[in-house]
């Protein structure tokens, strides 16, 4: 379906929604069309929030965010997401911090149907006790000292890939992370890809995403945009490097909404 369309039957007011990519393959051009419908009250979630929740942030999408590391990838501090935490513009913000082997266990847990993940990288860490998701456990086996953490099972998980043929079947490949686990353990599912075709020819280190799990497709070439998408364009260092700038000021930052999404937020983040 088109990626409006998309956007409106799948991602609702207050939903969990993961959008997830590492370096690569970072659904974009699915982000701007969430901040463009002015979707509000998100619980977002992902392991390396970048530039492109910086923006969903600034434009008042955003209730809550879960995730383990933010900035913008060699360039430095995510100016709207800080402004947010600090304050409350255009609405405050609340957070839940885990590590990248937290989240990505968590993903995991629930891709696989199970309440919790259980790992060691939490001891003698002040996360414990600071989230709620993080929990103290004894093995029953062993009588080890280990950490759970809660499933992640977002509303909506949102991706971009390579590829799908037109049965719904999705095929990605390059630096893949948490994708996978993030599509499997989702309610819902909205994959934008470079191109629709009727074959997926074999790739090394490809991920086959299979009809079943996914709820819709919207063909967005250059989507991830100015991420990478491995086989088809590279990242636009620049266009990170000119973020920072937009990014630091509120007006210049409202302007870019306006001129670039076409969805300027008034003052306090409202509709």
């Amino acid at each position: 379906m088109p990626l409006d369309e998309g956007v409106r039957t799948l991602v609702r007011d207050g939903d969990t929604v993961a959008l997830e990519g590492f370096t690569h393959l970072i659904p974009i051009a699915a982000g701007h069309e969430i901040i463009r419908q002015r979707i509000r009250g998100l619980t977002l979630v992902r392991m390396t929030p970048d530039i492109l929740y910086d923006q969903m942030i600034g434009a008042g999408c955003a209730r809550r965010l879960v995730f383990s590391w933010g900035g913008n990838p060699g360039v430095g501090s995510l100016h709207r997401f800080r402004d947010a935490i600090q304050n409350g513009w255009p609405a405050p913000l609340e957070i839940e911090e885990h590590s990248h082997a937290g989240m990505a266990n968590r993903y995991v847990a629930g891709a696989s149907g199970v309440p919790f993940a259980v790992l060691r990288g939490y001891t003698g860490t002040d996360l414990v006790g600071q989230t709620d998701a993080i929990k103290p456990i004894t093995c029953p086996f062993s009588g080890e000292e280990l950490t759970a953490v809660s499933a992640l099972t977002p509303d909506v998980t949102v991706i971009h890939a390579q590829r799908a043929d037109r049965a719904g079947n999705v095929q990605l490949w390059g630096i893949t992370g948490v994708q996978k686990e993030a599509v499997l353990a989702a309610r819902r599912t909205l994959v934008t890809v470079e191109e629709v075709v009727d074959t997926l020819d074999p790739v090394p280190g490809q991920v086959v995403l299979p009809a079943r799990v996914v709820t819709a497709v919207a063909a967005a070439p250059g989507g991830a945009r100015p991420s990478y998408a491995h086989g088809y364009y590279d990242r636009d260092n620049d266009a990170y490097r000119q973020w920072d700038a937009v990014a630091r000021d509120r007006a210049s930052f409202q302007r870019w909404l306006d001129e670039e999404i076409g969805a300027a937020v008034p003052s306090g983040g409202e509709r």
